[in-house]
């Protein structure tokens, strides 16, 4: 892939698996927070499943739209839009009612100084969504971050590993599942939470800041030695068919891909592929933040997108001097401090 067209229309090309479950779903899809890095693809991808699945529901995105022509560029793609502060209490009033409610809206990235932001977004609104969406169906994007850091020998935390969330954000994050578990409970409403860990596409993620590195000669701190990823496009995927997993009490679901993933391998490799040597510095640490995702694998199958197809595309985009988004990951950080 060279163009930022070819890669869209990659990550939301539906695979029959998408279609064949959306064939199933009655009712429109509302993807709250569709402004995101994940959320322009995801809604794309909802909507050319539903039709080539033959449904005739409406894909819905709702975001701030405060900059860019992202809300034309849906429109242009037959997914209705909504300019709405989700914080406004009369705007989620305004909101139309949907069967199935994609929850993508939250804040990371400055939460440092500004914590009392990123605990309304990811704590207090998912409360005043789950109230007005209590006859919805609701996958709620979480995250990875809730775990405690695991030894490298043990296959990262699965869905029964207790929460320990190092930070703000990561606490923020398992009080957006604690919310959303309150009125799912309260209500009845059928709810699954999204614990996801890395997505990556060619603009972003983990792959990226390593094959940049190592093309830049930039030194890799290798301090976190292991980590998970998967591409965006499984991830958006597993998102939309996880609406037909959710349940009353909540289910809870971590999504990455099957690999425990060396970072130092992941430069080697770039190295090769590059004709560059990586620049290494420091030692692993005898722990990591995983995802052990083997329950969505069963579930949904394995993503379709592998870890050497990811990377042969990483190596290519950077090599051509490809668009990225600037929005580092900062999956070194073990402080918890975003």
């Amino acid at each position: 892939m060279k163009t930022v067209t070819e890669l869209e229309d990659a990550l939301s090309t539906p695979s029959e698996r998408l279609i064949g479950d959306l064939a199933g779903l009655d009712g429109d899809i509302l993807v709250l927070g569709v402004g995101g890095k994940m959320g322009p693809s995801l809604a794309k991808l909802a909507k050319r499943a539903l039709k080539a699945a033959g449904k005739p529901g409406s894909v819905i995105g709702v975001s701030r739209f405060s900059s860019g022509g992202l809300q034309q560029e849906l429109e242009a793609e037959g997914i209705e839009t909504i300019a709405a502060d989700l914080l406004s209490e009369e705007a989620l009033k305004q909101l139309p009612d949907a069967r199935n409610v994609i929850y993508m809206a939250g804040n990371k990235f400055g939460t440092t100084g500004r914590e009392y932001f990123t605990w309304a977004m990811n704590a207090y609104l998912p409360g005043r969504v789950a109230e007005k969406f209590k006859d919805a169906r609701i996958v709620a994007f979480s995250s990875g971050n809730i775990y405690p850091f695991t030894p490298l020998s043990r296959g990262g935390a699965t869905e029964l590993t207790p929460p320990s969330p190092v930070g703000e954000y990561a606490q923020s994050c398992l009080g957006r599942e604690r919310v959303f578990e309150y009125f799912s409970r309260k209500n009845g409403t059928p709810l699954l939470n999204f614990r996801l860990n890395y997505a990556i596409d060619l603009r972003y993620g983990i792959l990226l800041e390593v094959a940049s590195a190592v093309k830049e000669g930039r030194p890799i701190d290798l301090n976190m030695g292991m980590v998970n990823v998967i591409w965006q496009g499984d991830a958006n995927e597993m998102a939309i068919r996880s609406l037909l997993l959710c349940d009353s009490p909540p289910v809870t679901l971590n999504v990455t891909g099957p690999e425990t993933v060396s970072v130092r391998w992941l430069a080697d490799r770039f190295g090769e592929m590059l004709g560059t040597e990586p620049v290494l510095v420091g030692e692993e640490g005898p722990t990591a933040l995983l995802n052990n995702a083997s329950v969505s694998h069963r579930l949904l199958g394995y993503p379709q997108v592998t870890l050497r197809q990811m990377m042969e595309w990483t190596a290519g985009w950077v090599d051509s001097g490809g668009e990225t988004l600037g929005k580092p990951t900062h999956f070194q950080e073990r402080e918890g401090a975003f």
